[in-house]
């Protein structure tokens, strides 16, 4: 599977919200994500290797995700593999104990909705990052390879819908968190 996925910079959050709350009621999270390489070997071949625990006011829970090498530059949508983790520190000992070293850890205060455009499964996600400026949409979708394009293109309407096309901002957030630490 692939997450198709577009995240754009968000300037008038009221109306994002707005447009989004009439399609899905929100569900607030908290993103505790630890991204992990062995060297710079991950990093310098665009892969990405992750645990993830997210908290809402209903439950926690942890994923383990391991992301390939971006498939489209323009979005950097990338095929994932993920699976869900009992015990992340255990795993974390594990990953560190076989030569991997924690590369940087964030937080993403998130609001989910899910909701059908255009005929896919959306997850809409408000973020924001405590280290960057403003806040950001990401619009995302799980096809498979032969419907990439289409749902790709889907992602980019319901941008359009919400006057975010030319917002598009296809770094990642441990770039952008790395960068904003270093000053």
């Amino acid at each position: 599977m692939i997450e198709a996925e577009l995240k754009a910079r968000v300037k008038d959050v009221a109306s994002v919200k707005d447009w989004l709350g009439r399609q899905a009621t929100p569900e607030d999270a908290t993103y505790q994500d630890i991204y992990y390489d062995k060297g710079d070997e991950l990093t310098r071949s665009d892969r990405e290797l992750r645990i993830r625990t997210v908290s809402t006011a209903k439950a926690q829970r942890s994923v383990l995700t391991y992301k390939q090498a971006r498939v489209d530059e323009e979005s950097g949508s990338k095929p994932e593999h993920e699976t869900q983790v009992s015990a992340p520190n255990a795993v974390a000992s594990l990953l560190l104990d076989i030569g991997f070293t924690e590369y940087v850890r964030l937080t993403k205060h998130c609001q989910n909705y899910t909701f059908q455009f255009a005929g896919y499964d959306i997850l809409a996600t408000l973020v924001h990052v405590p280290e960057l400026d403003g806040a950001f949409l990401e619009v995302e979708t799980l096809v498979g390879d032969e419907q990439f394009d289409a749902a790709l293109e889907a992602l980019k309407g319901l941008l359009r819908e919400l006057r975010l096309e030319n917002e598009l901002e296809p770094g990642t957030y441990t770039d952008a968190v790395l960068e904003a630490r270093s000053r």
